[in-house]
């Protein structure tokens, strides 16, 4: 018996360690011929392991995922079980295959500490026969609930010092469903007393933490308006007096801020509709099909650029006329000069070429538009028609003709193929850019030197979109932060910085988390009235690789995604203002274990 054991453990090690070893993205590795499987991932992506492994990675044991034929069958289980009116159930065959397929399995817990045992053997340096190589990375075991605890989750970790394995800690994750009657929650001294039973602690540390939602989806009219955005915070604390007390100001604060832009609440909106305007010139180029959007002007994009040239044209006389009398011009008072920033970043210092902008992207619906428009403009320029006003640092191509025309000299434009349409997407360019830099200038978030990366027209123009994009989506996350929390100017300048330091070195991602550490006082009106989606309490004692702790965390939703819980809540049932809030109760408990 002790012998087969062994072999089993070195099997199962070998297993592991061969995963191990597995750059990331491998493919699962089924093992001992059953049907179980084990993959290699970051710990947080999954809640309950986030709590202990982060961002190290782990192993995960679970059910394999079933066969085709498998699939099958739980489809004809499914439409068996089924309400007897509905007969689509089985003929959705894409939605339920894909719903089977993709939802984690869970093991026996028997199974489970089977695995555990074999782990843990491996791992003893005194089992010579087993081979003990290098430490594996932690394990978890899906569970399923079949044990009167209600065990979710089985876990091992293995304690190092010097390089050499000296223990295992073992984990054990219970979980209850979900319930609004605090009377059947764990006390304070209850899970104290669950630590010195387990751990026969001299002394111990007690930390409380909440999660609370500060910005993200919004209820309105009791419909539920969905946002891809969300603003999170987290806090921390210690020396707590009750279960789900609200955090104290002494706290420690992490806003976790996650912004999809095109969000309709946004100040930035019209600034996401031009941009996206600008995405589908700069797709069309790269693909040679442009997706036209619907135009917001229903005139003709020719019409409204020949009533806008004889708009300029007659502007233009009116200030020579005021130039050949001197005597009655005056210098314009700084005081009612037009506001730079009518509202967030609308500017009332377009030049010719960002007004031409504007109007085009409103009304152009093909690339024949645009030809059409551009020749009326650089016509007007080579007749002498025009002298427009134009920033000086502009630099799309239309800027350097009209430069010229200064000259009485412009350079011959052929507008053919892609010419026009690269020159729209350098105004657009150019026009978005200036938008960007006056905000963040003009509110002192950053300086010119900061932004050169996103500045630069040295790189191609898909390069160029992209990094306007970026830039973009920075201005999203401060406005965000800015509009609906009125976060302070030292951490909204902390924040930008932070974000145009980030996508210098990462690709655009709107999934991204960004970081941002505030004093709970300036949040607390947020919190305080409001239920946290997560609180838990921690207690640990011991230090460094030989710390242990016994955690309980309350969730608005379960931690668990590969069981179903009993509530007892009804299906009407809906967290609200006026109403007590359900919570499932998950524990987490730790042994730990000491080679001799």
């Amino acid at each position: 018996m002790g012998s087969k054991m062994i072999s089993r453990a070195k099997t199962f090690y070998n297993i592991l360690r061969s995963l191990q070893d597995e750059e990331e993205g491998s493919n699962p590795c089924n093992i001992l011929e059953e049907d179980m499987q084990i993959l290699k991932m970051k710990g947080d992506q999954l809640p309950v392991i986030n709590m202990y492994c982060a961002n190290q990675p782990v192993l995960i044991c679970e059910k394999a995922i079933p066969k085709t034929t498998e699939v099958e069958d739980q489809k004809s289980e499914t439409s068996t079980c089924s309400d007897e009116g509905d007969d689509n159930g089985v003929e959705v065959n894409g939605e339920i295959e894909h719903q089977t397929v993709l939802d984690p399995q869970p093991l026996t817990v028997m199974k489970a500490r089977q695995l555990l045992s074999w782990y843990t053997l491996s791992q003893n340096p005194n089992v010579s026969a087993v081979g003990n190589g290098p430490a594996l990375l932690p394990l978890w075991v899906r569970c399923d609930m079949s044990d009167p605890d209600g065990t979710t989750w089985l876990g091992a970790e293995t304690i190092c010092i010097s390089n050499k394995v000296s223990g295992i800690k073992l984990y054990s994750v219970t979980c209850k469903g979900s319930t609004v009657d605090k009377r059947l929650f764990l006390s304070l001294d209850d899970i104290r007393q669950e630590h010195k039973r387990r751990h026969h602690p001299s002394s111990m540390n007690l930390k409380g933490s909440a999660r609370f939602i500060l910005f993200g989806s919004t209820v309105v009219e009791n419909s539920l308006i969905e946002s891809q955005s969300s603003v999170t915070a987290e806090l921390k604390w210690n020396h707590m007096e009750t279960i789900l007390e609200t955090p104290p100001l002494s706290a420690s604060a992490t806003l976790n801020i996650k912004v999809s832009c095109g969000d309709m609440r946004s100040p930035m909106f019209e600034m996401y509709r031009e941009l996206d305007f600008l995405q589908a010139l700069a797709n069309g180029l790269r693909t040679g099909e442009t997706e036209w959007v619907e135009p917001l002007d229903s005139t003709s994009p020719v019409d409204l650029t020949k009533a806008f040239l004889e708009e300029v044209q007659s502007t233009t006389k009116k200030l020579q006329e005021k130039v050949s009398r001197p005597v009655e011009t005056t210098n314009p008072d700084p005081e009612t000069d037009p506001p730079i920033f009518k509202s967030v970043l609308i500017r009332g210092d377009l030049d010719f070429v960002e007004q031409l902008w504007v109007l085009m992207r409103k009304s152009v619906m093909s690339y024949q538009d645009i030809g059409d428009c551009l020749k009326l403009v650089i016509d007007a320029l080579k007749f002498g028609d025009i002298k427009p006003w134009i920033h000086r640092d502009s630099s799309s191509s239309l800027s350097k003709l009209i430069m010229q025309s200064y000259h009485q000299q412009i350079d011959h434009v052929s507008l053919t193929g892609v010419t026009p349409v690269n020159m729209l997407l350098e105004m657009g360019l150019d026009k978005m850019r200036k938008d960007y830099i006056n905000y963040l200038i003009g509110e002192e978030l950053t300086t010119l030197n900061h932004l050169c990366y996103y500045l630069s027209t040295e790189v191609d123009l898909q390069e160029q979109v992209i990094r306007l994009r970026k830039l973009h989506h920075v201005l999203e996350l401060v406005l965000t932060c800015s509009t609906f929390l009125g976060l302070p100017y030292d951490r909204l300048f902390l924040l930008t910085q932070s974000c145009l330091q980030h996508y210098k070195m990462y690709p655009y991602d709107e999934g991204h988390v960004f970081k941002l550490q505030v004093k709970p006082a300036l949040i607390s009106h947020f919190y305080q009235k409001e239920h946290p989606v997560m609180w838990g309490v921690e207690v640990s004692s011991g230090h460094g690789p030989r710390e242990v702790r016994t955690c309980l965390q309350f969730s608005d939703q379960p931690l668990v995604d590969h069981v179903i819980f009993q509530t007892d809540l009804s299906n009407e049932t809906v967290n609200g203002d006026d109403e007590e809030p359900a919570f499932y109760s998950t524990m987490v408990c730790c042994s730990l274990v000491n080679f001799a």
